[in-house]
């Protein structure tokens, strides 16, 4: 071969293997730090190697592959040995869904439990995916996750950390890359005698270039309609949030014109071509009837078809945007059909230029770009190409994983919890768990002492601690520490209840608690209780209880409580105070007769007399005299052993 002055290690050979065609692209990175393209060739698939971009035939695809190779090399005089390549974002699955999970509400919410459901929902929506596409044996890669809402209790919630309740739960949306496109990929690569030496995702590359970095703040969506499927990435705050995929693209229009003209596929491809860049066309159909028509004409017969494509996209960017985005960037070949561009946005409510097709004008620090490699089909290679210089994604990462070499695809975001999902790991290893709990029972009542929380896993990525967050590197080691169950709680007799439930009675303190008593059996100190040990309580719990514990005949108006005259029973708390008034005499000649009265207060004063005597006070007849050794008495005046009383009528 002839020798340039660059070298294979100088120059970015890219490969975009589509459903329908290969591009190769070969460029080198100026100085200037731009890519700078000096070859590129095109092939078509002679057969259905692939479909909806997935590889078919592994043979098929590694022929085309190899000519393009043959056919740079010679052009540039120099062997190609490295390859930057995508897998098709047409196979992402991406999944949404929601898990609950009931938590100890007496603790307090931390990261590891969150980080901890978030896994769970992942593996869930792997789970799914698996069900869905009935491919139990196919496994998929963790590509990436957003968390939508957090639930607390059933109730939406921006943050769980810090709060405590009896169920959490949270939405997110995942993405999954199946392990048989990479590996398909790389069979091919590998035949074709070249090396992967950059891998990304086409929605990832497309998006690169067709839309800048600073323009991802907003709320957008990227539409690759291609063949078999059109594929939607949507970014926001700056990230791609999501990825989307309808099955409805290009070859439902071929498919259109060969049912409504009677032509054989190749035929209806190459009269979709000509739709974009042509007025009239003349056709035979397999009869041999000849069509002369316009593409005005045309396009009103399969105006169906096209609505159909863009109302599935439309019903796509909405379920996983959520609403309709500020605007959309349309590439691919089938993204220059006319008036699937007004229709798309017609079915999204923009304006119709809120909806644009990109091309390759719009690409910056790119070189080299002819009219042959301009039109929105090429937005992907070149994005393949250019992430080859940066170098973004570096084919697989290994990591060891406790003790076990783990072989994962390797994006920017690469973190611990992706490496629990790809194995499945428990996400109930990572929380800690609660001791077993005490049972045991007073008077009757069924108790429960719960255990002791146990430590969370410890999560370690080269020996140092670290969160499912934490970003990894090829060669990382990962090892995670199972989180621990709490010990259970063996309690002393007094732990269980108070040792006391003190009142005083005449300012002297009294226990209410009389007895306690362990299995029927009276009980002295404090022991350590058994598994379902019967705690009885004999307590005086009334007041008149503890008048008939106490042995005497003590009415109740002879009981103060808290300083409160009693009229009924009363329930006694701790540190009620009670006050039992003494009976005492007092001798007194009322109205010529001599009267001893008992009495149970501090002073006998006149008015408590009316309590005693027969003297109806509710039928005057006259005017009320009342004396006390010959002076006129007052109500509330005490009254002493030997007074002499006068109470009567004057009438």
């Amino acid at each position: 071969m002839k020798e340039l002055n660059n070298t294979a290690d100088d120059l970015i050979f890219s490969l975009d293997i589509g459903t329908r065609t290969i591009i190769g692209i070969v460029g080198k990175y100026t100085e200037d730090e731009k890519l700078h393209i000096l070859a590129y060739s095109f092939r078509e698939h002679d057969r259905r190697n692939m479909y909806d971009g997935q590889i078919h035939n592994i043979d098929g695809v590694t022929k085309i592959v190899k000519e393009i190779k043959e056919e740079l090399e010679a052009r540039l005089g120099i062997e190609l040995r490295k390859v930057s390549i995508a897998a098709a974002g047409r196979s992402l699955k991406t999944c949404k869904v929601r898990v609950d999970k009931e938590i100890d509400g007496s603790m307090e919410i931390s990261r590891n439990i969150v980080e901890a459901l978030e896994l769970d929902a992942v593996q869930k929506a792997q789970q799914r995916i698996n069900e869905d596409e009935n491919q139990n044996k196919l496994k998929y890669y963790s590509i990436d996750y957003s968390v939508i809402n957090y639930y607390l209790d059933d109730n939406f919630m921006t943050k769980l950390e810090g709060h405590r309740g009896d169920k959490i739960g949270v939405d997110l949306l995942a993405t999954f890359l199946p392990q048989m496109v990479i590996e398909g990929l790389y069979t091919v690569v590998s035949k074709a005698g070249l090396e992967v030496g950059n891998i990304t995702l086409e929605p990832i590359a497309a998006i690169n270039v067709a839309i800048k970095e600073e323009l991802r703040l907003l709320n957008l969506a990227l539409v690759d309609i291609g063949a078999g499927t059109s594929d939607i990435a949507i970014t926001r705050d700056g990230n791609i949030m999501a990825y989307a995929m309808t099955s409805t693209a290009g070859d439902e229009i071929t498919e259109a014109l060969s049912k409504r003209y009677l032509l054989d596929f190749n035929a209806s491809e190459e009269l979709k071509i000509k739709l974009n860049s042509q007025k009239d066309h003349r056709f035979t159909d397999v009869v041999g009837i000849e069509y002369q028509l316009t593409t005005e004409e045309i396009l009103q017969g399969i105006h169906e078809t096209v609505n159909k494509i863009s109302q599935g996209i439309a019903e796509k960017i909405i379920e996983f945007n959520g609403k309709t985005p500020s605007a959309v960037f349309l590439i691919g070949g089938s993204s220059q059909l006319p008036g699937l561009r007004e229709s798309l946005a017609k079915n999204l409510g923009l304006p119709r230029e809120r909806v644009s097709i990109r091309d390759t004008s719009f690409i910056e620090n790119v070189e080299g770009i002819d009219d042959n490699i301009c039109g929105p089909d090429i937005v992907t290679p070149i994005g393949i190409a250019v992430e080859g210089v940066n170098q973004k994604y570096s084919n697989f990462m290994e990591i060891q994983f406790n003790g076990e070499e783990i072989r994962l695809f390797n994006t920017d975001k690469v973190k611990v919890s992706d490496i629990l999902v790809l194995t499945g790991y428990n996400p109930r290893y990572l929380v800690p768990k609660l001791g077993d709990a005490f049972e045991y029972f007073v008077d009757d009542e069924k108790k429960i002492l719960a255990g002791k929380i146990g430590e969370p896993a410890k999560i370690y990525v080269n020996g140092k601690i670290s969160n499912l967050n934490t970003s990894l590197n090829d060669g990382d080691i990962v090892e995670i520490v199972k989180g621990t169950k709490g010990e259970k709680i063996i309690p002393y007799l007094y732990d269980c209840i108070s040792k006391e439930k003190m009142i005083f009675i005449n300012d002297e303190p009294f226990n209410l608690l009389r007895t306690i008593k362990v299995n029927g059996v009276e009980i002295e100190g404090n022991p350590l209780l058994n598994e379902g040990d019967r705690v009885e309580i004999v307590e005086i719990c009334t007041l008149i209880e503890l008048i008939e514990y106490l042995g005497q005949d003590i009415p109740l108006d002879r009981v103060l409580l808290n300083g409160r005259k009693v009229k009924e029973d009363i329930t006694l708390k701790p540190r009620d105070e009670i006050f039992i008034i003494s009976n005492k005499t007092i001798r007194l000649v009322i109205n010529g007769e001599e009267n001893t009265i008992t009495y149970g207060k501090e002073e006998f004063i006149f008015v408590d007399l009316f309590d005693h005597i027969d003297f109806d006070l509710t039928k005057p007849k006259g005017n009320l005299v009342l004396k006390v050794n010959g002076k006129d008495a007052e109500y509330m005046a005490p009254l002493k052993d030997g007074d002499v009383v006068q109470i009567f009528w004057n009438k």
